[in-house]
């Protein structure tokens, strides 16, 4: 039996008092901490499982693989399993996407990030020339 997609829903007003639903599927957030995290400098890739890296191989690009995120009411709690790049500070780049996937999350949806919790999966060594 397949899972059902889960979303979030949020109300919206504009200026003229207009209120209306926005519904917003956990795939979305997934993708967009997915694609904030893999902007940082020093990330070399979201970590997944053996699914995600299959369908890596096979041409289709999965932007919520190695996120796990859990929403309740209107806040957010996501997981990332990233893979580094060699030479990079762990603390300081890990920092660096708590900040930036929180950003990109609130921003984009209204809803509020209470955790950004990272586990780094691997360390990508440098190419050899």
């Amino acid at each position: 039996m397949a899972k059902e997609p889960k979303e979030t829903t949020i109300t919206t007003e504009n200026k003229d008092g207009f209120v209306s639903e926005v519904k917003i599927a956990d795939d979305v957030v997934a993708t967009i901490a997915g694609l904030a995290a893999t902007e940082v400098e020093g990330v070399a890739s979201m970590a997944g499982n053996m699914t995600n890296e299959l369908v890596g191989k096979l041409g289709y690009k999965n932007s919520s693989k190695g996120v796990k995120i859990s929403v309740i009411d209107d806040h957010v709690t996501v997981d990332l399993s990233l893979n580094m790049k060699y030479g990079y500070s762990i603390p300081k780049i890990s920092a660096t996407v708590q900040d930036k996937v929180r950003d990109a999350i609130e921003n984009m949806t209204g809803l509020i990030v209470d955790e950004v919790n990272i586990k780094i999966a691997g360390v990508e060594a440098p190419a050899e020339a």
